[in-house]
């Protein structure tokens, strides 16, 4: 602590809480986990600090809880390199399920265009998803914002995740932009973002590749707005899934504004479980570019990553009022639309703007089962089967929804 450095020279000026003045030794070999945490002890308990990891600098870290509540104007500056562990029997078995994760915090923002990289090669190797030997069990999120509000992330690069890249979890008003993920196209279950239970969440220009989902947004979410997305690889953006195990899914007030996918296995995708309950509504995808995607717009209500085959369910997760406008570009399967919705609780409400989706080789269809809605401008390809629905549908009850309001966003 006596090296500890304390700058308030005037009213208002930051106290600078740097890593190496507490041990920290930067080598990329070195333990530096304990300092990381002390220096945080310091950090949080100031008024206007500076939690500072210098640049050019490499910082090897294992599973640590940065745990507020923190004094006011606390500002996290990630200018250099956090690295995990590359061995998982290195990893604290304490926390099995976080690398770095911030939680009870309060107006805290974290930036400084650093590089957060999970070393996670080794932890894709033993995933159940690469070897089908290996028993399936979850790995380290690299990344944590839980039970937290008014949080800023910017211009930080999250890397090589050991499992999910980036998890924002019971929180609210929480901004990121201009936030990088990178992972390989084959790294299994690593979402880039991923939202569950929180509101009021807006992520702006980021550039997501990874092996999973891009964005990922779950149960007892509300309120969020995406736009400016860069996506590819990876599976989509997507809502869900929900319902698994029979659970209850409730996601509401989801934007997409202005997006660009390329090779991804899915663009927007709304995934749920056969046997859930709960619903999804309120949903705008516009202003979206597809290059090279295997299934552009896709609902799928039988959703099943699982390696026994999934049961049939009448209940399900009730998807409505949901609007695609303004997407073009190239799908590589012959389905550029697919609205795979429950025979007992069809998807109703679905609303398609200025589509123009087509393939490279072939010619490009819209799928239907048990999707009632209606189209209008110019849609291709075409999608009558909208208006058709053989699951309790019918033309009258989808004349009528072009009368229906069917509530609207604000932009970001």
């Amino acid at each position: 602590m006596d090296s500890f450095l304390m700058l308030k020279s005037e009213k208002g000026a930051r106290i600078p809480v740097n890593v190496d003045s507490f041990g920290a030794v930067g080598d990329g070999l070195a333990d530096d986990t304990q300092a990381f945490q002390n220096a945080w002890d310091v950090a949080c308990s100031l008024k206007d600090a500076v939690f500072l990891v210098p640049e050019n600098r490499r910082y090897k870290v294992n599973a640590t809880k940065f745990v507020g509540p923190c004094e006011r104007n606390l500002i996290i500056q990630v200018s250099g390199i956090i690295v995990a562990p590359e061995e998982p029997d290195d990893w604290n078995p304490k926390y099995s399920k976080i690398w770095l994760s911030f939680s009870k915090l309060n107006g805290v923002k974290i930036q400084g265009g650093g590089i957060i990289d999970g070393s996670g090669s080794k932890w894709w190797a033993t995933s159940c998803k690469i070897n089908k030997k290996n028993p399936c069990k979850g790995a380290p999120t690299a990344v944590t914002i839980d039970s937290s509000s008014g949080i800023r992330v910017k211009d930080l690069t999250i890397q090589f995740a050991q499992q999910m890249h980036f998890t924002i979890s019971r929180s609210e008003a929480i901004r990121i932009s201009g936030v990088h993920i990178n992972a390989p196209s084959d790294s299994p279950n690593t979402d880039g973002i991923h939202i569950t239970d929180s509101t009021n969440v807006a992520i702006q220009n980021c550039h997501i590749g990874t092996g999973d989902d891009c964005i990922s947004i779950v149960n007892a979410s509300k309120n969020i707005k995406m736009k400016s997305i860069q996506c590819g690889p990876g599976h989509g953006i997507s809502i869900g899934s929900l319902g698994k195990d029979n659970s209850t899914g409730i996601v509401t007030g989801v934007v997409l504004d202005m997006a660009k996918l390329t090779g991804t296995k899915n663009g927007v995708r709304i995934k749920t479980w056969q046997g859930g309950s709960g619903y999804v509504k309120a949903v705008r995808f516009e202003n979206v570019e597809m290059i090279d995607v295997e299934n552009p717009i896709i609902i799928d209500q039988f959703y099943c990553d699982s390696p026994t085959t999934c049961m049939n369910h009448t209940s399900a997760v009730k998807i409505s009022q949901v609007i695609y406008r303004n997407i073009r570009g190239t799908s590589r399967s012959p389905n550029a639309m697919k609205f795979a919705c429950s025979d007992t609780v069809p998807c109703s409400n679905i609303v398609l703007n200025n589509i123009n989706l087509e393939r490279e080789n072939g010619i490009a269809e819209t799928f239907c089962n048990c999707a009632i809605g209606f189209d209008y401008g110019v849609v291709l390809p075409k999608a009558d089967c909208l208006k058709s629905s053989s699951c309790g549908g019918t033309q009258e009850d989808n004349q009528k929804q072009k009368h229906d309001p069917i509530p609207t966003h604000t932009e970001l």
